[in-house]
């Protein structure tokens, strides 16, 4: 059962720096030995993790993260989540993360504040048009619940948008997804990691892989500032750094780190209770449960492993959210962030074994991966758990750049998420 607090127990535990606040995870010693190392933090390696535990198990785990839980790009993203994607093995990754992340908080007893507050992808040309209607009908064919809506309609949801007489970009229509929504971003991560703690998953934080660890064709262990640890299995979760890390194993990943920018206004009282897309401006908002607008845009065409973005893309996004709502132009940018994406050439994840024997891969999510969280989680565990690829996670392996087997969703994606 979760404890609830009141107002003057939380003033006391601040006074007395906490110290009455049982830890949410374990702080555990890295051992000699584990049935599966996870390499990697986020959301993506504590879910594995943690479906690991509770669905096939597996409790001899361990989850090294290099830094801390969530300091990642897990905590550096705007939190949207959506299935209506255009290919069909995107649209079976992301409608089962969809699901899950629909009962997330009471699966993991901690409140994620997932909001299905509803999703609009605004068509602001023709092409636009074309290339929603043509998503409409692919997300009605596989059953996911995404359509097209008219202007008349679109305003109805965003009474705020500009008017066509205003504005450069008509609004010619709107691809609308009812369920999707945001979550919290650092609850995700943090509710995933006390449930595997929970049930007995070590997570070691502050500690660097430096290389991996093979004999002949496999790989064995995991070697870190903080010592060497064998595995019967090393699953890689590790984003942008997943290249330098599978490298020390003689496996090249087709990846390529760009930085991807987001920046949040001053609270204001509710005026948006939807998540707005607009591929034209290249843009999307929506705003928090503090009143806060939550912005970003397009990634920096620079490769850039530093988080630190770039005032052009911020001067961007802005210019997009003035386009689209000019009664948000005076209000005051509060800060800014920004996370290392790491992209594939067709926009799509790698998960799968890597080439060498107990190596396997789960990485390439781009500016997908926040959304993806539960239902990678639960394929890759699967993956690693039954010694075979889960059937949804099975398109995504890395052979399918060598075979031609690509899962195009650049073209879909219009904006960045």
């Amino acid at each position: 059962m979760t404890r609830r607090y009141s107002f003057l127990s939380i003033m006391r535990e601040a006074l007395r720096n906490h110290r009455g606040w049982k830890p949410a995870w374990r702080k555990a010693d890295l051992r000699d030995r584990y049935d599966v190392v996870v390499i990697g933090g986020g959301g993506h390696g504590l879910a594995t993790a943690y479906y690991l535990a509770a669905e096939f198990g597996i409790t001899n785990v361990c989850v090294i993260e290099k830094d801390w839980i969530g300091g990642g790009n897990t905590g550096r993203n705007t939190t949207i989540i959506r299935s209506n994607y255009l290919q069909p093995e995107s649209m079976a990754l992301y409608g089962l993360a969809h699901k899950l992340y629909e009962n997330l908080t009471q699966e993991l007893g901690f409140n994620v504040l997932f909001s299905g507050r509803g999703l609009v992808s605004l068509a602001q040309t023709r092409h636009e048009l074309d290339q929603l209607t043509r998503i409409a009908d692919a997300n009605r064919h596989f059953g996911i619940d995404s359509w097209l809506i008219p202007p008349q309609e679109i305003r109805k949801h965003v009474p705020m948008l500009a008017e066509d007489s205003r504005s450069r970009y008509p609004i010619l229509g709107a691809l609308y997804q009812p369920r999707g929504g945001t979550a919290r971003h650092d609850a995700v991560a943090w509710g995933y990691a006390r449930g595997a703690s929970q049930l007995g998953v070590d997570i070691v934080e502050n500690c660097a892989v430096t290389h991996l660890v093979s004999e002949g064709d496999k790989v064995v262990g995991v070697a870190t500032t903080k010592g060497t640890v064998l595995a019967g299995t090393v699953a890689v979760t590790a984003a942008s750094a997943s290249a330098e890390i599978t490298a020390s194993a003689g496996v090249r990943l087709p990846l390529r780190a760009q930085t991807l920018q987001a920046l949040v206004s001053e609270p204001i009282k509710p005026v948006l209770d939807v998540v707005v897309m607009a591929g034209a401006v290249h843009g999307y908002v929506s705003q928090s449960d503090k009143g806060e607008l939550v912005i970003g845009g397009g990634t920096d065409s620079q490769i850039d492993h530093s988080r630190r973005g770039a005032p052009p893309r911020i001067e961007e996004s802005a210019a997009a959210m003035v386009e689209l709502f000019p009664s948000f132009a005076r209000l005051k940018m509060m800060r800014q962030w920004a996370g290392t994406v790491d992209m594939t050439s067709d926009r799509s994840p790698i998960i799968g074994p890597a080439g060498p024997a107990n190596l396997w891969l789960n990485c390439g999510w781009g500016t997908g991966g926040f959304k993806a969280i539960p239902g990678s989680g639960y394929v890759f565990a699967a993956s690693l758990a039954n010694g075979r690829p889960h059937p949804i996670a099975a398109p995504f392996g890395i052979d399918r750049f060598q075979d031609g087997r690509v899962i195009d969703e650049d073209a879909a994606a219009a904006v960045a998420h």
